[in-house]
């Protein structure tokens, strides 16, 4: 499938994830905040660069469209030969998953917002795996079409 295909498949699953988490982070105590992991990379890259984004809003706005930018490249790896498409989309979607509750650690970030207890990161890995799927999904869409 064509480049551009991939991306589009990719941007899907990446607002599916983004969707998903946004709606659902609020719901208990043991939901992961995937924006807060990435509100803590954000800042720390941008420090390490001398500045930062000292407005909260600012600072969500920034990284949810760097989750979804980054995802969307991200998953539309999933596209290539339409015979491993199912396969890839669980192995980049578990790995994005399990290294979203494994990394922040050795990174020197806090793990707490999608690892502090076995919810929020079951929840955390299904998430990743929920966006693979789903651009996986549009990818057989427009197989089907073209």
């Amino acid at each position: 499938m064509g480049k551009i295909t991939n991306l589009i498949s990719g941007l899907a699953g990446a607002v599916v994830l983004n969707i998903l988490h946004e709606s659902l982070k609020s719901k208990g105590s043991g939901m992961p905040h995937i924006d807060r992991l990435g509100e803590q990379a954000l800042q720390k890259s941008l420090r390490y660069l001398g500045t930062g984004i000292e407005d909260e809003h600012n600072r969500y706005l920034a990284t949810l469209a760097g989750d979804v930018a980054g995802n969307a490249v991200y998953y539309s790896l999933i596209g290539g030969r339409n015979s491993l498409i199912w396969p890839k989309a669980i192995a980049l979607g578990l790995a994005a998953g399990i290294g979203a509750v494994t990394l922040p650690r050795p990174m020197g970030l806090d793990p707490k917002p999608v690892a502090r207890n076995a919810q929020a990161t079951t929840l955390t890995i299904a998430y990743y795996l929920t966006g693979a799927l789903a651009t996986a999904s549009v990818l057989k869409l427009f197989k089907n079409r073209l």
